[in-house]
């Protein structure tokens, strides 16, 4: 499960900008998960929860994960079409080049991270 590897960066990458912000809190996180890392979004969703259990990421108990699973894109190198496909078919639908570029699809970013910052009283 590649996926609690994957969980445990984010939840670093998170937790660290949380408190480099000042924040109390996180609040939602937000991430683009391409299909072709293979990555499973219920198991995500499942190492998210679990690691947010975690004593280190307590500013996460609470936060709500938007996962965007971005579909394979490729671009063709004989004919210059950009198509949508799946992880295994990867041919041109124009003109049949075996010739692709993979330009969308192996994306794994946080898009964006909402927190709570205390007031200063």
């Amino acid at each position: 499960m590649h996926e609690l590897g994957i969980m445990t960066g984010v939840m670093d990458a998170v937790i660290t900008s949380a408190k480099d912000a000042g924040a109390d809190k996180v609040l939602k996180v937000s991430l683009s998960v391409g299909e072709m890392t293979e990555a499973i979004e219920d198991a995500l969703r499942f190492a998210f929860e679990a690691l947010s259990e975690q004593q280190e990421y307590a500013l996460c108990a609470d936060a709500e994960l938007i996962i965007t699973m971005v579909r394979p894109k490729s671009r063709c190198h004989e004919c210059g079409a950009e198509y949508e496909h799946d992880r295994f078919h990867m041919l041109c639908p124009e003109c049949g080049g075996f010739a692709t570029e993979l330009i969308a699809g192996r994306e794994l970013q946080i898009d964006s991270i909402e927190v709570d910052i205390p007031d200063d009283e």
